[in-house]
C-alpha cells in the first residue's frame, strides 16, 4: 500500500508511540491527522510538519467523526493507527479493598471501546474510497495491544483484559472487512521507553532493560513506527498480532 499521498490518522498522536508512528507516517508522504486529547497537545506543544493536531476522545463518536473527516478532506483516507491508551495498576483484592469498578470500566473504554470506535468509523470512511489495486485494497488499520494481553502480571488486569480484547478483535475484523479491501493488524509491544515509563527510576529502567532476552535494553516509539510502515508495505500482512517485544515473556510481577 502506498503511504505517500495518502491521508492517515493517528490516535494518541501527542506523545510515545503515536507521536513517533504520525512523524514516521508524515516523513513517508502522508497527510497525517494526529489525534489526542486536548491536554496531550497542551503539554507536547506543536506537532511535527506534516501533522495537523486535532484534539479530542477516542470514545466519543462524534470527535472521532471529526477526525476522521479531517483525514478524508485531505486526501484519501488509508491508514489508521490506535496509539491511544492509558495503564492503571490495581489488584482484584488488595489492602486498599477491592478493585474499584469504575477504574476497571475507564481503562477498557479507552483501550477497548476507544480502539474499536476508531476502527469502525475510520473503516467506513476508507471503504468508500477507491482501490488501489486489482485486489480491491483500500487501507489498513493498525491497533495496539500489548504483550500483557498474554502475559499479565499482578496488578494489571484492567489493562491486561483491555489489551486481550484488542488481540480479539483483531481476526474477526479483517474478516468483516475484507469484504471491502481493508486489512486489519495488530502489534502487542513489550517494554517500550514511552512516557508510561516517564516516572520510573533509572534502577528500574535497568533492571527492565535487563529482562528482555535479545536485545537487552528498552524498545523504542521508532521501532513500533517503523513496523507499522512494514506492515503497510507487506498486503499479505492481515489478521495478525505481531509481538515487539525482544522475545520478553512477562513474569508474575
Amino acid at each position: 500500500m502506498q503511504i505517500s499521498g495518502s491521508s492517515a490518522i493517528v490516535t494518541g498522536a501527542a506523545s510515545g508511540l503515536g507521536a513517533a508512528t504520525a512523524t514516521a507516517l508524515a516523513a513517508a508522504g502522508a497527510h497525517v491527522i494526529g489525534f489526542d486529547l486536548t491536554g496531550g497537545w497542551e503539554r507536547s506543544g506543536a506537532p511535527a510538519a506534516g501533522i495537523t493536531a486535532v484534539a479530542g476522545d477516542v470514545t466519543s463518536a462524534a470527535d472521532v467523526s471529526t477526525a476522521v473527516a479531517a483525514a478524508a478532506e485531505r486526501g484519501p483516507l488509508r491508514l489508521a493507527v490506535n496509539c491511544a491508551g492509558v495503564g492503571t495498576a490495581g489488584r482484584i483484592l488488595s489492602r486498599g479493598g477491592v478493585h474499584d469498578l469504575e477504574v476497571f470500566s475507564r481503562v477498557v473504554s479507552i483501550n477497548l471501546i476507544g480502539t474499536f470506535n476508531v476502527l469502525r468509523l475510520a473503516a467506513e470512511v476508507i471503504a468508500a474510497t477507491d482501490p488501489v489495486d486489482e485486489q480491491g485494497q483500500r487501507g489498513l488499520i493498525v491497533n495496539t495491544a500489548s504483550v500483557a494481553a498474554f502475559d499479565g502480571q499482578i496488578g494489571q488486569i484492567a489493562y491486561s483484559a483491555s489489551k486481550a480484547g484488542v488481540v480479539g478483535m483483531t481476526l474477526p475484523a479483517a474478516r468483516d472487512l475484507a469484504q471491502v479491501g481493508i486489512r486489519v493488524m495488530a502489534i502487542a509491544p513489550g517494554i517500550l521507553d514511552t512516557p508510561m515509563l516517564a516516572g520510573v527510576s533509572e534502577e528500574i529502567r535497568i533492571a527492565l532493560a535487563a529482562g528482555v532476552p535479545f536485545p537487552s535494553r528498552l524498545g523504542r516509539p521508532d521501532e513500533y513506527a517503523a513496523l507499522v510502515l512494514s506492515i503497510a508495505a507487506l498486503d499479505y500482512l492481515n489478521g495478525e498480532v505481531i509481538r515487539l517485544d525482544g522475545s520478553l515473556r512477562m513474569a508474575p510481577r
